[in-house]
């Protein structure tokens, strides 16, 4: 990491390590993991556009038409269906979450050529210790032990794993494509809520019959 990329790597973290990570949870409070997790889409969006109209690179009209088909089909799944927004304030915290890390995208390829595990160290450190004071200044408490042994080993894999792979794509990919493919996450995402949250609802069964 040389003195040049320092500034790109700060507003990485405060964008997409500090805002982010609390207007999520924000929305999340608001709003169905289901609904949020297709919400997500537009951090691919987001991260093209900024990387098209801000940071100049090269547009691609198959890039643009899958992130359009991307969305489209995001806006498909939740249309009509059992999926509700829960207001308007969560889907909008969502959303300027997906802005922020779009912001942060751009600015992580920029650093791109840096170590990636060096990368997602310092993310790591930087977010988790900014939040972590957040969320005790607000009034919360540490968790029993195994919640956050648990959280601890989502995080490795979810945050640290993903973001190592995430920057090696970014120095090899551009980022629009990079986004992208990113965008399928959110899918996967909806699919396991449904499986997890539906699968622990209690089913209706008929009375027995006289």
């Amino acid at each position: 990491m040389t003195r040049r990329n320092i500034p790109s790597l700060v507003g990485a973290i405060v964008f997409g390590g500090v805002l982010g990570p609390l207007l999520l949870m924000m929305g999340l409070t608001r709003t169905p993991a289901s609904s949020a997790s297709l919400l997500l889409n537009l951090e691919g969006v987001f991260t093209a556009l900024l990387a098209w109209f801000v940071f100049r690179e090269n547009f691609d009209r198959r890039i643009a038409l899958g992130i359009l088909s991307i969305v489209a089909g995001g806006l498909a799944l939740s249309w009509g269906g059992r999926l509700s927004w829960g207001g308007l304030a969560g889907p909008v915290a969502v959303t300027g979450a997906c802005f922020c890390w779009g912001i942060d995208n751009n600015l992580t390829q920029k650093v791109s050529a840096s170590d990636p595990v060096q990368i997602a160290m310092l993310k790591g450190l930087a977010a988790g210790s900014v939040n972590t004071a957040i969320a005790f200044l607000l009034g919360a408490s540490l968790p029993a032990a195994p919640r956050v042994a648990a959280a601890l080993a989502v995080g490795f894999f979810s945050y640290g794993v993903s973001l190592v792979f995430f920057v090696l794509a970014l120095r090899r990919l551009e980022r629009p494509r990079t986004g992208a493919y990113f965008s399928t996450a959110p899918f996967v995402g909806a699919v396991l809520s449904l499986a997890i949250f539906e699968s622990g609802r209690p089913r209706y069964s008929s009375p027995p019959e006289r």
